[in-house]
This record gives C-alpha cells, structure tokens and sequence, in this order.
C-alpha cells in the first residue's frame, strides 16, 4: 500500500502540508482534487522523491516501480514509435545487452537474455507502443516522424503515451487529458480503467475522473481526506459534509452565545463565580468549528452584443482544406443568434479546420460563406496563449485594448476572471497556462462579440473556471461553436451537436452520451494495450479458441445486463403507472365520500406498497445501469 504518515512540507514561509495522513491501497485508482495551490502537483514530487518532507513518512513498497507524466522533456529526434519504446526501460537495457553479446563466446548468456526479452513482452511491445499512438490520435503514417517535428500539444500526448508503455505499480499522472481531444480522452480512460497497478491522477474534468478512478482524495488546508467513488460521487459526500458543518457552526455559535451570556452575567456575583469560570474554561477548550465560505473565485460574463445580424453567418456547398486538397466537402450549414454548437469527430477529421473557416482566417476551397454586418467572431484557440504579448501584464493588456477606462475598473474587471492584486501587474510570460486562458478570455468578452468560436478552452484551467465558463455561456445570448474535450461543458453549454465524419459535415441526431458510448464501442474493436496476451515460452500466440470463447463470455455477460436493465425498467414503468392511478383516486374528494372506511384503509396501504415497490424496483435498476455502465 501507498502511505503518507503525518507529513508536514513548507514552501518559503507557506506551510503546504500539516499533519497530511492518508492511505491508498494496491490496485485503487485516486483522483487526487482540491483548489489551486493546495498542493497536489507537490504531493506527485514527495511520491517521486524529488522533494523531502520536513517531517514524516511517505511509504511504499520497495518493489514498486513508479512511473509520471513528464509534460517537459525535451524535443527529440527520436522517430515517435522509438521514443515511446523507450519509456520500457527495463526492455531497452535487456536489447542492448543483447546487441552487445556475442553469441559465440557465451551461448547460455544469450539464451538467458532472450528469455528475459521474451518475458517483457518484447516479442509484443512494437504493437503495443503503436497501439497505445493509435488511441492517442496519431495516424501510423507518423509513427516514424521525429518527436521535435511535432508541435508542443502533440509532444505532450508522446510524452503520454511514452509513460503508458512503462510497466508500472504506481502511475502518477498529472493532467494527463490537457491536450487530449474527447477521442483520445475516451480511449484514455478505458486504458486506465484496465491498468492493473495502482493510480493516482490530477485532473479537472468531471467526467473523466467520474469513469477513471474510483476514490477521490480531497486535499484542503494542508490536510487530505479519501473519499469513496469518482468526483461526482465526492461533489455529493462533500456538499453533504459542509452542511453537517454548518450546522454544527451554528449550533456551536448558539452554545457561546449562551455561555458568554452566562459569564457576564453571573462572573460578578460571588455565588455564581465558580459556574462562571468554569464556563470560560470551557470556551477556552472548545475547538471551534469553522463556517462554511465556499465561494468561487470568478464571477464573468460574456456581455450581449450590441447588434446580431440574421443569420450571422452562411456556408453554402463549401469546401474546406489546405494545398487545394479538401478536408470537408459541401458544408450547408447557417449560424443564427443563440445557437448553442457542440462539434464532434475523431482526430484529424477537420474540427479545427471548420473552426477557422469560421474565425474567417481559412478560406474556403471552393462555395461560399456569406457573414453578416455585425457578425463579429470572439475566437479562442491555444496557440493564442503565446500570442499574447509575453512583457505586458495582465493590467496592460486591459489597458491596451480599453484605453478609456480608469485603472479600478480595469482592476475590478480582472477581478471577475481571478487576477488578483498579486497577479494583475506580472509579465504574462510568468503565468501559468490556466492564468493565461482566463487572460484571452477576458479579452475576448471585452469585444462583446456576436459569435464565439472556441477550440478546447477548457485546458489548463481549474474547475471552478470551468463551472464558471458554463454558466457563462449558458447567460450569453450571441451564438456559441465549441469543440471540447470536457464532456461536462458540453452537456452543460450545448444545445446542439454537429459531426465531422468521412470528410463531411452533418447535424448528430443522438446526444453526447450515445456519441461516447458509440466511440468506446470503436475503440473496444481495437486491441487495447492493457488486454494484450502475453506470448507463450514457445513463441506461439494465445489459444484463438479461448479467446472467442471469452469474448463470447463477455457479450453473452452483458446481453444478460441489458436484458435485465430492460426489465427493471419495465416493472418500474408498471409500478408507476398504478401508482398514480391509486394516488389520483386519493387525491379526489370523492373517495372519502363514496368508499368504505375498510376500502379506503386499503387503498391508502395499497399506495405505501407501491410506492415502496417503486423505489425499491428503482434502487435494482440503478445497480444493473451501474454495472452495465462499467461493462461498457
């Protein structure tokens, strides 16, 4: 097991840690959760002994090998299939001992290394280390592309699958989906869900830490707490816990109230002082419960734009590509105020590319996009995170772009995005990738545009933000085209789906759940690195046979589940049907009227029954939906 034992950590004068307890056992999957700076990101470097508690015990078993996500290596000219490879250490060092045996001088030498070779899966790992590429989004025609070829995003997802290929007992990864799009996010989590060791994982997306882990480790206040189950299943045990504290704060601050009433008025009286002082005694030992201030940080919005034009804009028969070859064919499609547009496709189906056609800086091959007068495009993509003028801080570049206003409002302004005091007047070289989002962001409201356009806005940023992006969109009345990976912002923002499929562009008629179940079921046809068989002693395959016979097993498993999610389904559809027709004669005057006091005692336990049945028939339901879900 994983143990951290009373650690106390100080950055500076700032304590991180005091007191940090916790245990996490072999095979648990962890979202590691908390707000920004709580420390969780120090938490991975303690674990990697790359910092040193001041006081306490990080324990684990010596054996453990532990593997992270390194998001900085350096660009290489490994071709990209080589450099992932070698995230298997212990297999590149047995094929250079092999490379640099000679087979005559120690034959036995030889057969021991072959041996060793063949028991790491080397006989498998190429397939392996192409599987894993593949499901991160990259074609095989770059398997052999250098990895400084590819640009910073994609390093990242090397650097990724390079972490995945390595055996380990203990996998930290820290935001691993940043710079994944909703394909590689979805085979990402089926990985993880297979992966036999144990994880821990720093994300800020509900759903892919709601299907990847199942514990939460909540960090607040330098101190940790395990909860059971993914992150909506903490959301729910902690709002329930911030009650419970508020109502002991409160009951807590009427019991003071009480006793310092007391004190004041007896502690003069000599026949009361000793009760008196045994009460401020008493104060002075209560340990005070803290109300609760769960406030976010940001408070923006996206401001109505002054003029909509009807539509806002027209693709008529347009072609969309680059060097006269065309990505998507024939998009009809019109933009209208209010539109909510969620864009779906695999990798490399054009999202980005109908995006910028929007934008205005692609133009199209062939057809024609007709934009309306006041049609202006607010559009976020991550490259302009280093457009941003690197020696400005925050403040000059709200001054820059609304040189009218008085420096408070400039300063309340960026308030609303979570520039603090501290933050406002640093160059925007030194912010963090989430600080420099909120900034194009904040720019983009600033122009009240009639359409946003945003490709991925949510990488890097927090939670909270995210939560707050939501909400604004949701308040925002111009149009909104949005390609994301956090499945929570699109469900919460979208009103629509549109789909980039076979070089075509065409409105999704089902919602986002049966797309990712769609893609899971895709991706689940392709052998998955975490499934791989093990090649036998002789060399030879697995037995076909077993393993048709276990696929059949599977599906015959999760037939049966389907079936009887079906029939809860079913029976919770009769139970409540007659319920209501029991609760409707309840409910009519009538009925105590014309019916027998025995009869209407009846029918009044009849309607206890089913509802009792009902929510029991319901509880059974939510058990098969569950275990379907994790099947699927």
């Amino acid at each position: 097991m994983l143990q951290a034992l009373d650690i106390t950590f100080r950055r500076a004068e700032r304590a991180i840690f005091e007191g940090l307890t916790f245990t996490v056992h072999a095979g648990q999957k962890v979202g590691v959760v908390g707000g920004n700076g709580v420390g969780k990101t120090t938490l991975f470097e303690l674990f990697q002994g790359r910092l040193h508690p001041e006081s306490g015990d990080l324990l684990r078993p010596r054996s453990w090998r532990v593997e992270h996500l390194q998001q900085d290596l350096a660009p290489s000219e490994r071709p990209a299939l080589e450099f992932v490879l070698d995230g298997h250490r212990a297999l590149r060092r047995v094929e250079a001992e092999l490379a640099a045996a000679d087979p005559d001088g120690d034959p036995e030498r030889v057969a021991e290394l072959h041996m060793r070779f063949d028991d790491l899966g080397g006989y498998q790992a190429a397939a392996q280390a192409g599987t894993i590429l593949h499901g991160l989004g990259f074609a095989p025609g770059e398997f052999n592309k250098p990895h400084a070829a590819f640009s910073g995003g994609w390093r990242i997802r090397l650097n990724l699958a390079r972490t995945l290929m390595a055996p380990a007992d203990l996998l930290l990864l820290d935001e691993p989906t940043n710079h994944l799009d909703l394909e590689a996010t979805l085979w990402l989590e089926g990985w993880l869900r297979r992966f036999p060791g144990t994880l821990m994982v720093i994300a800020h997306d509900r759903e892919f830490l709601d299907r990847a882990t199942a514990h939460s480790l909540h960090i607040e206040d330098g101190r940790a707490t395990l909860y059971r189950g993914g992150y909506s299943a903490f959301e729910r045990q902690r709002a329930d816990a911030l009650v419970r504290q508020q109502r002991q704060h409160e009951a807590q601050q009427r019991e003071i109230a009480h006793m310092e009433q007391f004190i004041r008025r007896f502690r003069a009286k000599e026949s009361k002082a000793k009760q008196a002082q045994s009460r401020i005694k008493a104060l002075e030992r209560m340990e005070r419960v803290a109300a609760v201030q769960v406030r976010s940080p940001y408070s923006f919005a996206f401001g109505a734009p002054d003029r909509m034009s009807h539509p806002l804009i027209s693709l008529r028969d347009v072609d969309l590509g680059y060097d006269g070859q065309p990505v998507i064919r024939g998009i009809s499609q019109s933009l209208l105020p209010g539109a909510r547009i969620g864009v779906l496709g695999a990798n490399g189906a054009g999202k980005s590319t109908f995006l910028k056609c929007l934008e205005g800086t692609l133009a199209p091959l062939s057809g024609e996009v007709v934009r309306g007068r006041h049609a202006e495009v607010g559009y976020f993509a991550q490259h302009q995170l280093e457009d941003l003028e690197q020696r400005h801080s925050p403040m000059q570049h709200i001054e820059r772009a609304e040189p009218g206003w008085r420096e408070q409002q400039a300063r309340n302004y960026l308030g609303q995005w979570g520039f603090g005091a501290d933050m406002i007047g640093r160059a925007a070289s030194s912010l963090s990738g989430g600080e420099k989002a909120r900034l194009v962001l904040a720019l983009i409201a600033l122009r009240r545009p009639a359409l946003l356009v945003l490709d991925e806005p949510t990488n890097h940023l927090d939670l909270e933000m995210r939560d707050a992006l939501a909400r604004a969109l949701q308040d925002y009345p111009g149009a909104v085209v949005l390609v994301a990976h956090d499945r929570t912002l699109l469900q919460r923002a979208i009103d629509e789906l549109w789909l980039i499929e076979d070089g075509r562009l065409s409105t999704y008629p089902d919602d986002l759940d049966a797309y990712a179940a769609k893609r899971r079921e895709q991706v689940a046809r392709v052998p998955e690195a975490g499934a791989m068989q093990p090649a036998r002693r002789d060399g030879s395959a697995p037995n076909r046979k077993a393993l048709r016979r276990a696929a059949a097993e599977s599906r015959a498993a999760l037939r049966q589940l389907k079936q009887e999610v079906k029939r809860h389904e079913r029976r919770m559809e009769a139970l409540s049907a007659e319920l209501k027709a029991v609760e409707a004669q309840i409910a009519d005057p009538e009925t105590y009227r014309q019916t027998a006091a025995a009869d209407l005692e009846a029918t009044l336990a009849r309607s206890a029954t089913l509802r009792r049945d009902f929510l029991a028939a319901e509880q059974r339901w939510l058990e098969a939906a569950e275990a379907l879900e994790a099947e699927t």
